[in-house]
């Protein structure tokens, strides 16, 4: 049995500050407990530093009392540190103090304004979010970046960023028209430019405002010919109090130019008025392979010299990952293998123009250069012109950053050295010293970037526990610093300067004590994110060996532990599960809830403080595994309920763990689509094993576990189990119970219904006599418990379908597919469940007949969760419809009808859509045989999720889900237009909140064939 484990965080916000924050005003939430803290503890960054609380304001007013209430004496010590997508690769938004998080409801977009171009967004809206706002206006706010669908606007401007395409469209800060601040007395300002009339009325103020302006007027003009000298002339220029651009080209004095890329350390930001610019109209990418990465980069000053919209340089470790990633089905076409074997490195050639004739000029002039012969290092290239190649393409730059940290093992690339920017024509040269100062000590990495711009992502692979390892973050930063030097760069050329801030002195000089008075103006008392660019007086500025690495907490971790948790310890902080977008399946818990607990990425941070809280314990938890499966769990039972009713455990961490894992639908959308391969409903199920071996479960979990087991008992007697879940007091007593939105079992059953038709069941032995030819012409159908009880209609179109294909069905027996017992944490009887399954469809196998299933979560579980049970995973699959359809083409289309004029569009299974990414297209080709242009509509979770949504806490959280994508797309539903699901779950839902029934695809073929 785990101990109570209780969290060794420091110290938590001053007492007394959030019920003082609530009488003064603040509406919004604050969270002082140990999960948050431990979640909002790490980025995108190598380090990790717990804060004392977070807040989440709801508007500008939350910010002014916030800072009035820490102006206030008692609370005078606390610093502020505001945070926005939390993807910063080099700490800016980590702190000790108070972490201010604008994403959760400051995400309003206030003002569009299609005529003057202009939007005005809170901070803590996300960038693609205003842009998908922007689409119908033709307008789009243009600086981009690879975390765009959840980076927020906040974020951008405090990091000045930018990414792909910035030598045409700029940073953020060449988009700012104004910035609506909040400083730290509780004041309020809206920053814009101003002419020199307007300038000279501030400047007479005497308040804080006056003072800023006074101060960074008079070091732009006093400090001018040493700016100019100090500045670099690139086009990633200096980010963070940029002294460069105070004044505009047209002499207007703009303060934004020192707010812009000031990481919180100046003001917090409320709001922002952007600029916006005409979508382009036409667009084209060319993908241009070579034998050598150092050719693609040598290659990109010829393609820049033909004014081109922008470059983007991939290595070959980049390109292998994104092979085996989720992305690669929709765009391996435009990178295929040549005669030599696979490229090791192409450039991303994105061509823009405002028409068609103009587009196919310059794709002209592009492909006449790159067929002239001139360049032997080049092996080809294809175009992609339509919107969801190009779409897909950048999809997997996007995701480059994330990818290098999908390998194996505990050495993984990491960000610290990863955004040099130098002069393009030096870049080159540049990185082949960078790599041979990687390959000098001896390292793996991987490099991708913007060679337009002169920026390269390196991130070398390091095992952070090793302590070998740690030093060589500050001798690889030391030497890169000099590397950029001499090549006349920046260390930072892009993602911020935060926990490197220690060599800002270095690099600006004479002009570091500048910054110092900006700082001071602004922040006298230090208590915007200290540490950070400047400090106002003497005070320290952090170190890159300063701060706490993540590998300090890991090593107490062990690497053993690490590996056998599914990658929660090995998450990187990237954030994709933070995708605002609801018709993206990653992730629905934080979709409907902001929360980033209930992420992939805050549930992977509490499992890994879990899991050194147990090895602080001396708990090896897989020793404790085996242990409890070999006793059982009725000799705890005392234990357990004494554990549960024993004040003393009210504290105990593993509740907030459970409270994080209680939210996951299991829907395995973070498995597919993480570029880490997280997988949550694996390590939640290793977790609930342990946790409920100390506590009791909820009444639900053994009803729902057996589920599977009962449901043919159920069957026997329907009547008795419709009246329990079809009236009144029988859905109380199931409320009662911790169950809701029970379905009703049909009047006829498979097993009828099969008998009926003469379909018998799969028998390994009796298939074994049978010819081998009469075997290859018969497929057995795996239909799982709830599919075969609560909608046989299904599994009867899919004998009918292969019956009028000219094949001969059969159908299997019933058996426990385990899912249920999986996702709840029931591993020991999952592990015996998974072995008898296995070992009868492996029989089947054996005989050489084909095995399909109908549910695509439950045929999945096949080749995902019967995998991690040792000898339980079948080593002939058991096929999706589609995939089995797939490879009978011919057969369909043989009997084919002639086909009226319906829409048809197919709404997938998250599971489906995530973890077999060929199955969509799959679908449509099956479609396409019956000449059908099948829609695969882009849509999020339908919120039942297996049991999901039948658990009564529940129930409003599954509801919530359901009407953010699917319900528009349920009511468009009608005899012409055709929505198919092909989750038993998803139909479910769908039948019990709008009263519609989804036909499985398998339905509408059978009906489509003679």
């Amino acid at each position: 049995m785990i101990p109570r484990l209780t969290s060794q965080l420091a110290p938590a916000a001053p007492s007394g500050l959030f019920e003082r924050l609530i009488e003064a005003g603040f509406n919004g939430d604050a969270e002082g407990r140990s999960a948050a803290r431990t979640v909002y503890a790490t980025d995108n960054s190598i380090y990790q530093l717990e804060p004392a609380g977070i807040l989440f304001p709801k508007d500008a007013d939350d910010l002014k009392t916030l800072a009035k209430v820490l102006f206030e004496p008692a609370f005078s010590g606390m610093t502020i540190t505001p945070r926005g997508g939390g993807t910063g690769t080099n700490g800016q938004s980590l702190t000790s103090g108070l972490v201010v998080d604008c994403s959760r409801h400051m995400n309003r977009i206030l003002e569009i304004d299609p005529v003057r171009r202009i939007a005005r967004v809170e901070a803590g809206v996300v960038k693609d979010q205003l842009n998908r706002a922007l689409k119908p206006y033709g307008l789009f706010f243009a600086p981009e970046l690879s975390t765009s669908n959840r980076a927020t606007i906040g974020g951008m401007v405090a990091t000045d960023a930018c990414g792909q395409g910035s030598c045409l469209y700029g940073k953020t800060s060449n988009h700012v028209l104004g910035l609506r601040i909040v400083l730290v007395d509780g004041s309020e300002w809206w920053s814009r430019a101003l002419s020199e009339t307007a300038l000279a009325d501030i400047l007479e103020r005497k308040e804080r405002i006056g003072e800023i302006h006074r101060t960074v007027d008079g070091i732009a003009r006093e400090k001018r010919e040493q700016i100019e000298a100090v500045f670099p002339k690139l086009n990633r220029y200096m980010t963070g109090y940029d002294l460069a651009h105070i004044r505009q080209p047209d002499g207007r004095f703009d303060l934004n130019a020192i707010l812009c890329g000031s990481e919180g350390t100046l003001a917090m930001i409320a709001e922002a008025e952007l600029n916006l610019l005409p979508l382009p109209a036409h667009a084209a990418l060319i993908n241009i392979r070579y034998n050598d990465f150092n050719a693609a980069l040598e290659d990109a000053r010829t393609l820049t010299a033909l004014k081109v919209a922008s470059i983007e340089t991939v290595d070959e470790k980049v390109l292998g990952l994104a092979k085996k990633d989720i992305v690669w089905n929709e765009i391996g076409q435009f990178f295929p293998d040549d005669i030599a074997g696979s490229a090791n490195g192409i450039n991303i050639v994105e061509i823009l123009a405002d028409d068609e004739a103009e587009l196919e000029r310059k794709l002209g002039e592009v492909t006449a250069a790159l067929s002239n012969g001139s360049n032997p290092d080049r092996l080809g290239f294809t175009i992609a012109r339509q919107h969801h190649e190009i779409e897909a393409i950048w999809t997997m730059r996007k995701r480059a950053v994330g990818l290098l940290g999908n390998v194996d093992g505990p050495v993984r690339p990491v960000a610290f050295v990863e955004d040099t920017a130098v002069p393009p024509e030096n870049l080159a040269a540049y990185i082949r010293e960078f790599r041979a100062l990687l390959d000098g000590a001896g390292l793996s990495y991987g490099m991708f970037g913007h060679v337009d711009a002169g920026v390269l992502h390196v991130r070398p692979a390091l095992d952070l526990t090793q302590e070998d390892h740690a030093q060589l973050v500050r001798q690889i930063s030391d030497a890169v610093v000099a590397l950029t030097k001499k090549y006349g760069g920046v260390l930072w050329g892009e993602h911020g300067k935060g926990v490197r801030s220690e060599y800002v002195p270095e690099f600006f000089g004479d002009l570091y004590p500048c910054l110092q008075e900006i700082k001071r103006a602004f922040d006298p008392q230090n208590r915007l994110n200290p540490g950070k660019i400047a400090a106002p007086s003497a005070g320290p500025l952090l170190k890159i060996d300063s701060v706490p690495l993540r590998g300090e907490t890991d090593r107490v971790i062990g690497n053993d532990i690490r590996a056998a948790f599914d990658n929660a310890p090995y998450c990187n902080g990237n954030g994709a599960c933070f995708d605002f977008d609801e018709t993206s399946p990653m992730c629905p818990s934080y979709k409907a809830t902001r929360d980033r607990r209930f992420s992939p990425k805050g549930r992977a941070a509490l499992m890994r403080e879990w899991l050194r809280l147990l090895a602080d314990s001396g708990i090896d938890p897989r020793a404790e595994a085996r242990s409890l499966r070999r006793r059982g769990s009725l000799a705890a039972l005392p234990r357990r309920i004494f554990n549960s009713l024993n004040p003393r455990n009210r504290d105990d961490f593993s509740h907030e763990v459970r409270e994080a894992m209680d939210t996951c639908l299991a829907c395995k959308a973070c498995t597919g689509q993480c570029p880490v391969k997280v997988s949550v409903p694996a390590f939640r199920s290793k977790f609930l094993e342990l946790y409920y071996s100390r506590y009791l479960r909820p009444l639900k979990d053994p009803l729902v576990s057996a589920i599977e087991a009962t449901l043919p008992w159920a069957r026997k007697i329907r009547p008795l189990y419709n009246l329990t879940a079809g009236t009144s007091l029988g859905q109380r007593l199931m409320r009662s119970a911790g169950l809701t939105a029970l379905p009703l079992l049909p009047k006829t059953t498979l097993k009828a219904a099969t008998t009926q038709l003469g379909i018998a069941t799969a028998v390994p032995e009796v298939l074994g006599k049978l010819p081998a030819a009469e075997r290859r012409n018969i497929v057995v159908f795996v239909p799982d418990a709830f599919t075969a009880s609560f909608d046989p209609d299904v599994v009867v179109a899919a004998i009918k379908l292969a019956q009028k294909m000219g094949l001969s069905p059969l159908l299997a027996e019933s058996h426990v597919n385990g899912k249920a017992l999986h996702v709840h944490g029931y591993l020991g009887q999952f592990e015996k469940a998974a072995r008898k399954t296995a070992s009868y469809l492996q029989r089947l196998a054996e005989t050489g007949v084909t095995l399909v299933g109908i549910d695509p979560s439950m045929t999945l579980a096949f080749r995902s969760e019967y995998k991690g049970t040792l000898g339980a995973k079948p080593s002939a699959p058991v096929l999706l419809p589609q995939e089995w359809l797939g490879t009978n083409l011919e057969r369909l289309t043989n009997s084919a009808t002639s086909v009226s004029g319906k829409r048809y569009q197919l709404l997938p299974h998250c599971t489906e859509r995530t973890n077999a990414p060929a199955s969509l297209a799959q679908w449509r080709t099956v479609f396409e045989a019956l000449q059908i242009e099948l829609e695969t509509i882009q849509a999020g979770c339908c919120g039942m999720a297996g049991t999901f949504g039948h658990e009564t806490r529940n129930r409003a959280f599954s509801e919530k889900l359901y009407a953010m994508s699917w319900a528009v797309h349920m009511a468009a539903s009608s005899d012409e237009t055709i929505v198919m699901a092909t989750g038993y779950s998803c139909r479910s839902q769908a039948k019990a909140i709008d009263a519609v029934r989804a036909p499985h695809p398998l339905e509408v073929l059978e009906r489509l064939v003679a």
